[in-house]
């Protein structure tokens, strides 16, 4: 009877018990430090502490890659490496959205920390989800795997032709729109607060005003934290098929997505104040996702190529976008004063 059982509890998803809770005991240690030391009270968080501390999540991130490459092999830390990378770079995305809901919001920099930190724990729930949702799938119907390379393409084209001009406007977003009518909001901030008793004639929200009795309400703050969550839900979209592309192990899809976008929400701040210079970029994070698009195909269908190759593929081609990116934003300031 022991041996029937026992498997059951030792393994996760095909992983060790223990190796899952040694990457959940790290990511909790994280957030614990990022809230309970490093950011007890709410500041405004300038370019060079994004700096540092988005190089102290991606020296975590780096070293749990290193443990993985020693633990299970060269194979696993390359996929890790990769899947972390292609995140990341998928990711930076995410930044424009973001800081489109901040200005929408009119969010005081001193709180968005706050928003981004919550929303990580928002990101662990709903990544893990999807990814689970999809190793299922690719566990059970191997074609899964052509429909996410079609889908890759397919969103790698269209991101290439689309207008650079597109203006994203969020006050038509059908989800903003919902929860302005079905729920109180104040029509102020209150601190760091998510939620606040106000009188009931004290509201924006649905609800009818008179009596004065205290009731609860959202601030924008926490709308600004759904919008955000509804964000990254949306860029999953892309990001978790594209990772499933490199390797179906869950255990390395799962880490490598988590780090990087612990690192992502860091560095944002740094990248909010030079998202100007990174409008190219788009072009490289198209021709990423036509790259892994086609390498489903090509591995399906002729061989799996090594993965040191996709690695540095990826890493070049996002590298040259943020090259020509800086060069020719460089060129047009260099031009403005001429004309």
């Amino acid at each position: 009877m022991d041996s029937v059982i026992a498997p059951v509890f030792l393994e996760f998803l095909g992983k060790p018990v223990w190796i899952w809770l040694v990457f959940v005991g790290v990511v909790l240690t994280l957030l614990a430090l990022d809230l309970g030391v490093l950011n007890r009270r709410d500041h405004e968080i300038g370019v060079g502490e994004s700096l540092k501390l988005s190089a102290f999540y991606i020296t975590i991130a780096v070293l749990f890659g290193g443990w993985i490459w020693w633990s299970m092999g060269s194979e696993a830390g390359l996929q890790y490496y990769t899947g972390f990378f292609v995140e990341k770079s998928l990711s930076l995305d995410n930044v424009f959205v973001i800081s489109l809901i901040f200005s929408y919001f009119a969010v005081p920099r001193a709180l968005q920390h706050r928003v981004l930190f919550w929303g990580i724990l928002g990101v662990i729930f709903l990544r893990g989800l999807m990814i689970a949702a999809g190793a299922a799938l690719v566990s059970e119907f191997h074609w899964v795997l052509y429909v996410f390379g079609a889908f890759l393409l397919l969103t790698g084209v269209k991101m290439l032709f689309a207008s650079s001009d597109e203006q994203t406007d969020l006050g038509d977003n059908v989800v903003l729109r919902f929860l302005k009518r079905h729920i109180r909001v104040t029509d102020r901030f209150h601190g760091h607060h998510f939620l606040v008793k106000v009188p009931s004639d004290n509201g924006s929200g649905s609800g009818n005003g008179g009596g004065g009795a205290a009731r609860w309400a959202a601030t924008p703050l926490l709308l600004a934290l759904i919008m955000v969550e509804l964000a990254d839900l949306v860029f999953a979209v892309d990001s978790v098929p594209a990772i499933f592309a490199i390797t179906t192990d869950p255990y390395l899809v799962y880490t490598s997505n988590i780090f990087a976008i612990l690192g992502l929400r860091a560095l944002y701040f740094a990248l909010a104040a030079m998202v100007h210079r990174f409008r190219y970029l788009k072009y490289a994070l198209a021709l990423v996702l036509v790259f892994i698009g086609g390498k489903i195909f090509y591995t399906q269908l002729v061989a799996k190529p090594d993965p040191l190759i996709a690695l540095g593929v990826t890493f070049a081609l996002i590298g040259g976008g943020v090259l020509v990116s800086l060069w020719k934003t460089s060129q047009e300031r260099k031009a403005a004063p001429a004309e």
